[in-house]
């Protein structure tokens, strides 16, 4: 049998870190398997459902490079079929309309509560041959007529076996008033009609497990196997939210984040082979499978996902993080064209940065000109023989033939050694000079990859800076 798997997220907000877990964790196990991975957009929710939210998980899953063969499927575009099987299950007495009034409910759940009884439906309406009198001006909601007797056990691939009562489970409502579905009549449809074979979702959907598989048995079609996940805490031990890191994934893409870090970030949350930590996507698919997964929560680690970003830029081909780095230019509005080719860049600045977006703000002095020198740099390297070193160092330079990293090396050191001085009191004025602060690749790094026309016109505008600088000073 081919596994089939999906992620139906609800377009209600973005596409956040444990819904990417979700869906990782959905996509790994049908590709390790060579089966088929479905998207479907659960968006009944019509009032809190939007394209913008849409749109961003989208676009959140094509960042992480998770590809679907199927869909996306609209549940707004599947209403006919909902129909189709509402009235099935009406005909054949496993659905009844109930036409109690919101009144009544409220009231019926307030007495069960104050006797401290679980809040569920008494069926009332459960047995009656047709409308109740007076209830000609009420819209009934049509409820699944969940079975009363034995159990519903669920054998899942995390949790283990979990039975449920059916005398603990109260009949559902499947369509609302105006006819429309509700989520746990068309979760079951949809997933019946696309053939998933395997459910991976949160564990916060464990409870409507029984309910669903019910309705499926009903329904004649035998249930696909699940597999429940527990939550994401934050550091505090709470439920991850905003203050922990929960935001839409897009914002760690808009951060500096490589999708590959944030992968393998998730994939480790309940997670584990061995001891190893870094792994790559053909890593992931080769060693993963959901029956691996640790029923106890995970806490999410901000500065591990940091740590791990930054051993993905190290290690990753430039041309791949080069990509990235390019998207983050364009949001900057940095001109590639105006510089040094991405590559090289990113091999000069890979190591000290943690974020792409780091890497793009370090960049920049390549392809543009910066406004303003680093105060603090200036005060502490533009004084005494400065404006001597730079003037020595722009003679020099201006003479050079072969302008690469071996030969301005020779020539920063050569001045160093002529004028007595010791290296860092000429390379930090140069530093400065070209990059307009105290902190940049090697030095014989950055002139490289700045230019010959580049570094000299910038040592002239620093030359010109000094005195006014050591007057202020």
């Amino acid at each position: 049998m081919t596994v089939k798997t999906r992620f139906a997220p609800s377009p209600t907000g973005f596409l956040h870190i444990g819904g990417a877990r979700t869906a990782l964790f959905s996509w790994l196990e049908a590709r390790r398997q060579g089966g088929e991975f479905v998207l479907r957009i659960e968006d009944t929710d019509q009032e809190r459902s939007t394209a913008e939210s849409v749109e961003a998980i989208l676009e959140g899953m094509q960042w992480l490079g998770l590809d679907w063969d199927e869909g996306p499927y609209y549940q707004t575009e599947r209403f006919d079929r909902y129909r189709e099987v509402i009235q099935r299950l009406l005909d054949e007495d496993k659905a009844y309309y109930c036409y109690c009034s919101r009144e009544r409910l409220d009231e019926l759940r307030e007495g069960q509560r104050a006797r401290g009884e679980k809040p569920r439906y008494d069926g009332r309406c459960r047995d009656l041959d047709g409308p109740p009198e007076g209830a000609e001006a009420v819209k009934p909601v049509v409820r699944f007529r969940n079975p009363q007797e034995g159990q519903v056990v669920v054998e899942d691939r995390v949790r283990g076996r979990v039975a449920f009562d059916n005398s603990e489970l109260d009949d559902l409502i499947i369509a609302r008033g105006d006819g429309t579905p509700t989520y746990n009549l068309t979760v079951v449809v949809d997933d019946a009609d696309m053939g998933v074979t395997r459910v991976i979702r949160g564990d916060d959907h464990l409870n409507n497990t029984p309910r669903q598989i019910n309705i499926l048995k009903a329904m004649g079609v035998e249930p696909p196997e699940y597999a429940h996940v527990a939550m994401i805490l934050g550091e505090d031990g709470k439920r991850l939210s905003k203050r922990h890191g929960a935001v839409s994934v897009l914002q760690y893409r808009d951060d500096g984040y490589l999708p590959e870090a944030l992968l393998n970030y998730l994939v480790r949350l309940g997670w584990s082979h061995g001891d190893q930590e870094v792994f790559t996507r053909d890593e992931m698919l080769a060693h993963f499978s959901i029956d691996d997964v640790n029923r106890a929560a995970s806490t999410f680690n901000p500065e591990k996902l940091l740590w791990l970003n930054q051993q993905y830029l190290k290690t990753l081909p430039p041309e791949e993080v080069s990509e990235h780095l390019l998207w983050h230019f364009g949001q900057l509005d940095i001109n590639p064209a105006e510089g040094p080719p991405l590559g090289e860049v990113v091999l000069a600045l890979r190591e000290r940065s943690r974020t792409l977006l780091e890497m793009a703000e370090s960049a920049r002095m390549f392809y543009e000109e910066f406004e303003a020198y680093d105060e603090k740099a200036v005060r502490k390297n533009f004084k005494g023989r400065a404006q001597e070193v730079l003037e020595r160092l722009h003679a020099e330079l201006s003479g050079v033939t072969e302008w690469n990293a071996e030969t301005l090396h020779a020539v920063v050191t050569g001045a160093a050694e002529s004028m007595e001085l010791k290296l860092g009191k000429v390379a930090q004025p140069l530093r400065v000079a070209v990059s307009g602060g105290a902190v940049s690749p090697p030095i014989d790094l950055t002139l490289t990859l700045l230019g010959r026309e580049r570094t000299l016109a910038r040592i002239t505008r620093a030359i010109g800076q000094i005195p006014a600088e050591s007057e202020a000073d």
